[in-house]
Order: structure tokens, then C-alpha cells, then sequence
């Protein structure tokens, strides 16, 4: 799929130094693109046009559609018409309630509460991954992920995600949209047949409730955000034992939920901080 992802615009800029002048400036490109389930339109997601792929195969898995790549008999994306057509190995059934047509903007995903959905119960599992990083990996992990968000760095205008083992090894994806950004990753994990055991995902933005219920579909037991959780986000990530790192900046950060996947240098503090959260063995 080749469709532009940036375009060059000439821009007025104001400065309180050298008042208005003229410059060029790079624009995140917005693409509207229809799934079509066999012949049953599904959903149009706006979205970046790169790795679309990934973001299709990753949004069906989210969905509960699929469970694995090789569930996909065929994918054609037709990258003019704005349209992908999938069809799948096993024939698919949806209630009024469990499947209709909708529109998911790049903005606030599908407007929902995430939790109360029959295909977030059912594809959202608590994850039992005993992964563990040190404090000091959670600096290095979102300076990497920084350095690798190229598109971020031309436009200022998208989201990054980055899939990741604890020493940065992984990889970046960056869309207008949050919950594509993870799509794309979870796409590439399905794709690539990979073990997320031992992974973190690393985001360039605040932990809501969709965001975290994307984690966890993918499989990932720690989260770091360079920004706040919600509220309904930490609800989520209690009940899936997810651990959840927020305000990542240059000397501190946040553990919200199952610091005890934290390796931290102030034992004492950890110790303290830890009883506060209920253990992730299983009752």
C-alpha cells in the first residue's frame, strides 16, 4: 500500500520574536478505510495508511473475528477505494449486540464503555506473565521509543506504540489513531507468530480504558505511557493483572497497578508500596 502518510503544507507561524512568517510544515495524512467482512461491511476506521495489513489483521483479533493469522483465507486491500476485503476460514455468526456497523474515529475510538462489550469480555484475558524490568529500563524503554517515533517527530500529530522485550529490542508503530497503533502491533505479533511472553508495550500517550483492554488482548503484562490512566483504565488493570506505568519523565515515574513487576533499588519502598495491591496468584 503506497498512499502518502505525510503531505507538505505552507503554513503562517507567529512568533512573538519575529511575528508571522511563512514555512513549511509536514501534516499527518488522515485515511478512511471499510473492512468488509465476506461481503458484510464491518466497520471504517480512519486511520494512518501505512502497515494497514497488520492494523486489519490486529483490529479482527481485537474483535475476537480471528485468533490467529492463518484463520485469514484472504486479505485484498484496494488502497484507492478506501476498502480491504477479508474472509476467514471459519464462517462467523453475530448477534445485533455482538456485531454492527460502525464508525471508529481517530480521535475517541468507538465512543463506548470498553468493559461492557460482549468481544472485550470474551477477548480480553487476565494476563499471568511474570515478567519483571528493572525501574531503570522503564527511562530507557520510553527514551527509546522517543528516538524511534520518526513520523512523530516530522508531524507532531500521531500516536506511537512500541512492542518491546525489556532491553528495547522490538518494534515501533505510529498512527493518527491510539487503538490503531496497538492494532498494528498486534497485527505484527499475529503475523509474525510471536511469543509476547517477556514483552512490554511502550505508548506515547495517556491509558485509557481502550488502551488497556488492547494490552491485554495482545497479551502484555506491563504498560508504560508517557502520560496519566483513567480511572476505568486502573479498574481494568487490577482485574487483568496488568501492571501500569504513567508520567514517565526524566528522574520519575508512576506504578499504578502490580509494582511487584517493578525491580526497584529502594527495596524498602517497593516492599511498602507493593502490599498495597493484591498479589496475581491465582485464587
Amino acid at each position: 500500500m503506497s498512499l502518502a502518510i505525510t503531505k507538505q503544507q505552507t503554513i503562517v507561524q507567529y512568533t512573538k520574536l519575529t511575528g508571522a512568517m511563512d514555512k513549511h510544515d509536514v501534516i499527518a495524512t488522515e485515511y478512511a478505510l471499510t473492512i468488509y467482512l465476506g461481503e458484510r461491511e464491518m466497520a471504517t476506521i480512519v486511520c494512518t495508511p501505512n502497515h494497514v495489513e497488520e492494523m486489519v489483521v490486529g483490529f479482527l483479533a481485537s474483535e475476537g473475528i480471528i485468533r490467529s493469522f492463518d484463520e485469514i483465507t484472504a486479505l485484498k486491500i484496494l488502497p484507492y477505494r478506501g476498502a480491504v476485503h477479508v474472509t476467514t476460514s471459519t464462517a462467523h455468526t453475530f448477534s445485533q449486540n455482538q456485531f454492527q456497523k460502525r464508525y471508529i474515529a481517530s480521535c475517541c475510538g468507538r465512543s463506548r464503555q470498553s468493559f461492557y462489550f460482549y468481544n472485550d469480555a470474551t477477548t480480553a484475558k487476565r494476563v499471568d506473565d511474570p515478567v519483571t524490568i528493572d525501574a531503570n529500563q522503564v527511562f530507557a524503554l520510553m527514551t527509546s521509543l522517543e528516538e524511534e517515533a520518526a513520523l512523530f517527530h516530522e508531524t507532531g500529530g500521531v500516536h506511537s506504540a512500541k512492542l518491546c522485550d525489556s532491553y528495547g529490542v522490538g518494534t515501533v508503530r505510529t498512527d493518527i489513531g491510539r487503538h490503531n497503533a496497538l492494532d498494528k502491533l498486534y497485527g505484527y505479533s499475529l503475523m509474525q507468530k510471536m511469543d509476547v511472553q517477556g514483552k512490554v508495550i511502550v505508548f506515547s500517550g495517556r491509558l485509557s480504558s481502550e488502551v488497556l483492554l488492547k494490552v491485554a488482548k495482545i497479551g502484555v503484562g506491563i504498560v508504560i505511557a508517557k502520560s496519566a490512566p483513567t480511572a476505568l483504565a486502573l479498574t481494568i488493570a487490577q482485574e487483568l493483572h496488568i501492571t501500569t506505568i504513567g508520567f514517565v519523565k526524566e528522574q520519575t515515574f508512576n506504578v499504578y497497578t502490580y509494582p511487584n513487576r517493578i525491580i526497584m533499588t529502594a527495596d524498602e519502598a517497593r516492599s511498602e508500596i507493593a502490599c498495597t495491591y493484591p498479589s496475581m496468584d491465582k485464587k
